[in-house]
């Protein structure tokens, strides 16, 4: 009888057991949308500060913003009229031409490291804080779009200095732009994870990116025929970086079905890597607080 009593008399215990979000969906994607609408203010606040930071700490400043594209077009206009390279006829003078892809290019690289480089920097903030890691990718989205309106400054002055005509087809170039950054970021989210525990993502993107530049038509036109030109087809920044400049100018779209299939891609993949992003981050914290 008393062993009984003893043993009713004792709390119940409750055993947790892991289980995983992906299990409830709908719980998991009004998570996300909570927090991205909470990380707002934050991601503000941070892009802000890591405005200020990059043009305060630096002698030429605002500069560095048109310095890429006006070397590599400089290099590449040279190369071309000393017959170095032969690019074959191009839609702009070849100036314009070379520097509007570039200052496009370098966008979208700055998109796909810019998840990367949010996360490593934010290691020890990761490791102490409690907070939305949204407002890490969007405070450095918020300054993709920053330097590129500083681009658009020279874009603008190209445009006028060469008396490019214009399209009225050029009030949709965000379109293509906005998909443009949203595809390296998607790249960038996926790799940010690894990014916090190897350091060898930040330089294999430096190698990688470097040779993706040239399955690019920054510095030529799209190619036809040959391997090399079905590897820049088969490219997903082709389409949408080509769109960019041909509703910018021609207002005539060349591949609108790689357009709207690379897009798609990206808006599932985005969606998708974020899922993993979430998931993933507690247990990058956790090995890096260790």
């Amino acid at each position: 009888m008393k062993q009984r009593n003893r043993q009713s008399s004792q709390l119940p215990q409750s055993i947790y057991t892991p289980e995983s979000l992906l299990r409830h969906p709908l719980i998991l994607l009004r998570q996300m949308w909570r927090d991205l609408l909470a990380s707002r203010e934050l991601a503000w606040r941070l892009m802000v500060r890591d405005i200020s930071a990059q043009y305060r700490q630096s002698f030429l400043g605002i500069a560095w913003a048109f310095l890429p594209p006006i070397v590599l077009a400089a290099s590449f206009t040279l190369a071309n009229t000393a017959k170095v390279i032969n690019v074959g006829a191009t839609d702009l003078p070849y100036p314009a031409y070379v520097m509007f892809s570039t200052a496009l290019w370098q966008t979208f690289v700055e998109a796909l490291n810019a998840p990367v480089q949010a996360v490593t920097v934010a290691k020890p903030m990761l490791a102490r804080v409690n907070f939305p890691r949204e407002a890490l990718i969007l405070a450095k989205i918020g300054e993709v779009f920053f330097n590129f309106a500083i681009k658009l400054i020279l874009i603008v002055g190209l445009f006028i200095w060469f008396r490019i005509p214009v399209s009225w087809t050029v009030i949709l170039t965000p379109v293509p732009l906005i998909h443009l950054v949203l595809l390296g970021t998607f790249i960038g989210i996926l790799l940010a994870p690894l990014g916090v525990l190897y350091q060898d993502v930040s330089k294999g993107l430096t190698l990688v990116t470097g040779f993706w530049l040239f399955l690019t038509p920054v510095i030529y036109p799209v190619p036809t025929e040959g391997t090399f030109g079905l590897l820049v087809r088969l490219n997903p920044v082709t389409p949408l970086l080509v769109t960019v400049r041909e509703l910018a100018t021609t207002g005539v779209v060349s591949e609108p079905l790689g357009f709207w299939l690379v897009s798609t891609v990206t808006f599932i993949g985005l969606l998708l890597t974020w899922v993993v992003f979430r998931l993933a981050m507690p247990f990058v914290v956790e090995r890096v607080s260790s």
